[in-house]
């Protein structure tokens, strides 16, 4: 499940983010099976959680999201976005929101505006009648 800044990118917010957070059910204890796959795909491994793909994008491995509920809980309120023909199971926006004020280190915080008004954006725009994908 594709969570964080680029779950929220994806959805209409217009910061940038240094990597891609996926939240994986696997046990944290399990994190060599997710690295010895990524390798076999071509990705650099840079820590237990963090790989680079062939084009450099980074991507982090998250076994838990703290101040959300469990990994099964969540995907059933994910949203499914299509991109390049697959479907991403993508966080929604509340869901981040939560996580971020959750958490409240120095760089979720000073995302929560931005977050907060694509959100707000977001919902007025669907309440139009407007789709957002």
């Amino acid at each position: 499940m594709l969570i964080g800044m680029g779950a929220a990118i994806l959805q209409g917010s217009p910061q940038t983010t240094l990597d891609t957070d996926l939240w994986v059910d696997l046990p944290e204890r399990q994190y060599v099976r997710l690295l010895d796959l990524s390798k076999k795909l071509g990705a650099t491994i840079l820590a237990r959680t963090v790989v680079a793909l062939k084009d450099d994008t980074l991507v982090n491995f998250c076994y838990r999201v703290d101040g959300l509920r469990g990994f099964q809980r969540e995907l059933k309120g994910c949203k499914t976005l299509r991109r390049g023909g697959i479907g991403l199971p993508v966080l929604p926006l509340e869901r981040v929101i939560k996580s971020k004020e959750f958490i409240r280190r120095d760089k979720d915080l000073a995302a929560l505006p931005v977050l907060k008004e694509a959100l707000r954006l977001r919902k007025k725009t669907e309440k139009k009648g407007i789709p957002i994908s």
